[in-house]
C-alpha cells in the first residue's frame, strides 16, 4: 500500500495539468475577489462603519479557500485511479499479490496526504495575505485548530469524491464531472456570496452540504480576532447577525449549529461516502 501511495503522489505531482486544474477554482476565486468582489465587500464594511473590513473580508475568503481546496484538490487526486481504470491498469494490480484492500487503500491514503499537501500550501499562502493586508498571523494554537479542521475537511470531502469517483470508467468523463464540481464548490460552501444574501432555499442546500460546515469552522477560528476587533463595544445580536449572514455560524430555525454538531457531520460524512465508496468497488470486481 505504501509503495502504491508513493507511485500516485509521484504521478499527480509530475502532472502539472492535475495540480493547475485542482488549483483552479482557486484562482478563480482570488480573481473574482481582487477584481469584483473584494472592493465591494470593503466598502460595505466600512460604510457600516467596520474599522479593519480588509483584514475581516480577507479572513473571510482565504477560509472558504481553504475549504475549496480540500475538496477540489482531493478530486484531483483521483485522476490517477480514474486514469488506471481506464487503461485497465487496475487489472494488472488486482492480479498481482497486492490484495484488495492495499490497493484501494493506497489510492485513499495518496488522495488523502493530497490534500493535506495542496492545503497547508494554500494556508501558508492564506496567512501571507491575510498578514500583508494588516492583520497578524494567527497563533500557533489556531495553525494547529485549522490543521485539524483542514484534516476533517479533506476527509469528508475526499470521501465524497472518492464515492463519485468509483463510477467513472473514462478520463472525459471525469474531467468533465471535474469541471462541473470545480464550477459549483464555490457556491455550494458560500464563497462567492455571503450567505445571508441569498434566497432561503439556497440558503437551506448550502447548509445541508457538507463541506460548508467545515467552512464555517475555519471561519470561527480565522476570524475570531478581526470580528472581535471589528465588534468591540456593539451589541451582541449585531455580533451574531453578522455571524449567521457570512457563514461563520449556521441557523436551523432557531438553533445555532455548534462546533461539535458541524465535526460530527464532518465525521459521518466521511465514514457514510467512503463506506458507499467501498461497497460499489467490491461491486465492480472486473474495475478493481
Amino acid at each position: 500500500m505504501i509503495a502504491l501511495t508513493k507511485r500516485n503522489l509521484k504521478l499527480f505531482f509530475r502532472d502539472r495539468a492535475s495540480v493547475f486544474f485542482s488549483l483552479l477554482t482557486v484562482l478563480i476565486i482570488i480573481a473574482l475577489y481582487a477584481f469584483f468582489l473584494g472592493d465591494m465587500m470593503v466598502r460595505n464594511m466600512e460604510d457600516a462603519g467596520i474599522s479593519n473590513a480588509k483584514v475581516l473580508t480577507g479572513s473571510w475568503v482565504m477560509a472558504g479557500l481553504l475549504t475549496v481546496i480540500s475538496v477540489t484538490a482531493t478530486l484531483g487526486a483521483l485522476g490517477t485511479m480514474v486514469e488506471d481504470k481506464s487503461k485497465r491498469i487496475l487489472n494488472d494490480f488486482s492480479a498481482s499479490p497486492l490484495k484488495r484492500s492495499s490497493l484501494i487503500g493506497g489510492y485513499m491514503l495518496s488522495m488523502f496526504l493530497i490534500g493535506m499537501i495542496m492545503s497547508v500550501i494554500a494556508l501558508i499562502l492564506a496567512e501571507a495575505y491575510i498578514a500583508l493586508s494588516g492583520g497578524t498571523v494567527l497563533p500557533l494554537a489556531s495553525i494547529a485548530k485549522i490543521l485539524g479542521c483542514l484534516a476533517l475537511s479533506v476527509l469528508s470531502g475526499g470521501s465524497i469524491v472518492f464515492f463519485m469517483a468509483s463510477f467513472f470508467k473514462s478520463q472525459n468523463a471525469f474531467g468533465n464531472a471535474n469541471i462541473v464540481i470545480g464550477t459549483l464548490i464555490g457556491f455550494l460552501t458560500g464563497i462567492y456570496i455571503p450567505i445571508g444574501e441569498l434566497p432561503g432555499a439556497v440558503q437551506a442546500v448550502i447548509k445541508a452540504f457538507p463541506p460548508s460546515h467545515s467552512g464555517a469552522l475555519l471561519r470561527q477560528i480565522m476570524m475570531d480576532a478581526p470580528l472581535k476587533e471589528a465588534f468591540a463595544g456593539a451589541p451582541a445580536q449585531a455580533l451574531n447577525e453578522f455571524r449567521g449572514a457570512f457563514g461563520v455560524t449556521f441557523s436551523y430555525g432557531n438553533q445555532t449549529a455548534s462546533r461539535a454538531a458541524s465535526l460530527i457531520v464532518l465525521l459521518a460524512t466521511a465514514a457514510v461516502f467512503c463506506g458507499l465508496a467501498l461497497l460499489n468497488i467490491s461491486r465492480k470486481k472486473k474495475s478493481v
